[in-house]
């Protein structure tokens, strides 16, 4: 059974996420705001909003990729912030998927879900070494020139589909749908974000990460 958590400073919100939540078979536990917030016990997910008392959820998000305890911790942000901006910010600082409020309880389970599968079969996926650089997905680590790489969700996920397809082109879109599991009408900063801070991550393995000038990224063009 999955352990999802969710802060929320909102009661009547948080009470009906999680009433939904163990409906559905999940394991749950609700947290009104980041002091709250206990990694005693690591949950499968988080469900984060961004309006909080004390830290908000961008800098709660922050100090969960920077642990290499829980960075790996999937993260769905809730937000009343609709604007692009807010949306692009929570991606490019690590975020798995967000939901704007007032949402659906069907959608939110429908999300929980697919971010599940996603980080579930990342994790029974193959191991593979190319140019240096080792990625255990199982372990879920990287080691490249003797040294291991702490990455956040995204970033590993995004290293390993590069990877997987090395010496393909692959377009800003496709990366976008296919490591973050939605299209974001055409919004390609997020991937090109990421990119940079995995290069400057794995250092010299990082030339292996190639750009593909008006179209996207390549990872070692040489099988």
């Amino acid at each position: 059974m999955s352990l999802i958590y969710c802060v929320e400073d909102d009661e009547s919100i948080r009470e009906l996420i999680l009433y939904a939540l163990k409906n559905a078979g999940f394991e749950t536990l609700g947290f009104e705001s980041g002091s709250d917030l206990d990694f005693e016990k690591i949950p499968d997910l988080l469900l984060l909003d961004i309006m909080l008392p004390g830290d908000d959820g961008y800098e709660i998000l922050a100090k969960i990729r920077n642990n290499p305890r829980i960075a790996h911790i999937p993260v769905i942000m809730l937000t009343s912030k609709t604007s692009e901006y807010d949306k692009v910010r929570a991606l490019d600082m690590g975020a798995d998927d967000y939901m704007d409020k007032p949402f659906g309880v069907m959608e939110l389970l429908s999300r929980i879900k697919a971010v599940l599968r996603r980080s579930g079969a990342q994790k029974t996926s193959e191991g593979l070494c190319i140019h240096g650089i080792c990625l255990d997905s199982e372990r879920h680590r990287v080691i490249a020139d003797d040294r291991e790489i702490i990455l956040t969700p995204k970033e590993f996920d995004l290293l390993h589909y590069l990877m997987r397809n090395q010496g393909l082109v692959l377009s800003r879109d496709k990366i976008m749908n296919e490591v973050w599991g939605f299209d974001f009408e055409g919004e390609t900063r997020t991937v090109d974000v990421h990119i940079r801070t995995l290069r400057m991550k794995l250092g010299d393995s990082g030339e292996s990460v190639e750009t593909v000038r008006g179209i996207g990224y390549r990872f070692g063009g040489d099988f």
